[in-house]
């Protein structure tokens, strides 16, 4: 093919030039009430090691910052210090949860204007970051409710995290429970949001649509929910996009959206390659997951075919299976991880499938909805 006709190619259909690579998800970060108590959490019932920190011992005096890490998997638990900061009004807001979701990529300044040309709204200009292991170059644009992507240029940086940070060394770190990367990450919008926030992708980051949920695929007898996902250019990020439809009762994204005060992240899914040893440990460090009907087993291996896995240990873990045509994937669900009912996380494996469980969608919404009876918000 000639240059002129790619270059034609890419006129006619724009998403096929990747205007804005990708390498990975950097590192996501909760905004959080008590970030050295998040921190003994997610340490303890989750495996991440300490890793970075920022605070009054860094000279930074209106935020502090604990860095974990599991695998690929980087978490940053960040609390003011003071009173009336944007970062306390967010958490009074909406509670503990996901602010920034940073990707990591090879040129921050151009990620930043390719973005904003195509209409993102500007949260952070470019800006050189710098300490005695190197720089890394930030911007950020604003996506769904207060939500942010920063992007995170590294190439030049050789320290433990980034500039303004210190190297956190404990003396308590509990082993890894087997959490490998961030498979794909869910944002819950309004009502009627879902397609503009699909085509903010599309156009603002070039990202292209994978799949599509509507309210017949999710759907039961009181809730529904609609749902599309979106993935960059080489697959590494995925970010499906759900809003609410219409149904008999509250559904679990009305639900989220109410007690978040608008749209956020509603859960992380996290790659493992060993489902039943991941989740039985967390079981062991007292992890609470959902949990559908025994009878969810009982014609398992008819809708899904010959699987590796005993049935047993997964029946007796609640872990739920489905298959596309590319193979079949293993998930369960965490119940929600902070006081409100918000985020939660989502441990999956893949053998080959490239799908999101479509087949569970029933049994595993009418295990939300009867978690949502107990709390008084079906």
């Amino acid at each position: 093919m000639s240059l002129e006709s790619t270059a034609t190619i890419e006129k006619i259909f724009p998403e096929a030039k990747d205007f804005l690579p990708l390498n990975g998800t950097d590192y996501v970060e909760f905004y959080v009430s008590n970030a050295l108590q998040a921190a003994h959490y997610y340490k303890t019932a989750f495996g991440f090691q300490s890793l970075a920190y920022r605070g009054l011992e860094t000279g930074e005096k209106d935020y502090v910052s604990y860095v974990l890490q599991q695998d690929k998997i980087r978490l940053v638990l960040t609390s003011p210090l003071k009173k009336g900061t944007a970062i306390g009004k967010h958490i009074d807001e909406k509670g503990d949860g996901v602010k920034t979701v940073a990707l990591w990529v090879d040129d921050a300044e151009q990620a930043f204007h390719e973005t904003v040309k195509r209409g993102a709204k500007p949260y952070l200009e470019p800006e050189v970051l710098k300490d005695e292991f190197g720089e890394v170059v930030c911007s950020g644009i604003y996506t769904y409710g207060e939500t942010v992507h920063i992007f995170i240029e590294r190439k030049d940086y050789h320290g433990v995290f980034m500039p303004g940070f210190k190297r956190w060394e404990t003396g308590y770190n509990p082993t890894s429970t087997g959490l490998k990367y961030i498979d794909h990450m869910v944002g819950n919008v309004g009502w009627g949001e879902m397609n503009r926030w699909v085509n903010f992708y599309a156009k603002t980051m070039g990202f292209t649509q994978l799949v599509s949920f509507d309210d017949k695929d999710i759907s039961t007898d009181y809730t529904a929910l609609m749902s599309k996902v979106m993935s960059n250019g080489n697959g590494r990020i995925k970010f499906p996009i759900n809003e609410p439809a219409d149904g008999v009762k509250k559904s679990q994204v009305e639900e989220f959206l109410d007690f978040y005060n608008g749209a956020g992240v509603q859960h992380l899914a996290i790659a493992t390659d060993n489902i039943i040893e991941t989740v039985t440990e967390l079981r062991a460090r007292g992890v609470e997951f959902l949990r559908v009907p025994g009878t969810y087993y009982d014609d398992l291996l008819d809708r899904v075919g010959e699987i590796d896995e005993d049935l047993k240990p997964l029946k007796d873990l609640g872990i739920l299976v489905d298959r596309d045509d590319e193979g079949y994937l293993l998930q369960i669900f965490t119940k929600p991880l902070e006081p409100r009912p918000t985020m939660f996380f989502e441990i999956i494996e893949r053998k080959g499938a490239k799908s999101f469980g479509k087949g569970n969608f029933k049994a595993l919404f009418e295990a939300i909805e009867r978690e949502q009876e107990l709390r008084g918000t079906l």
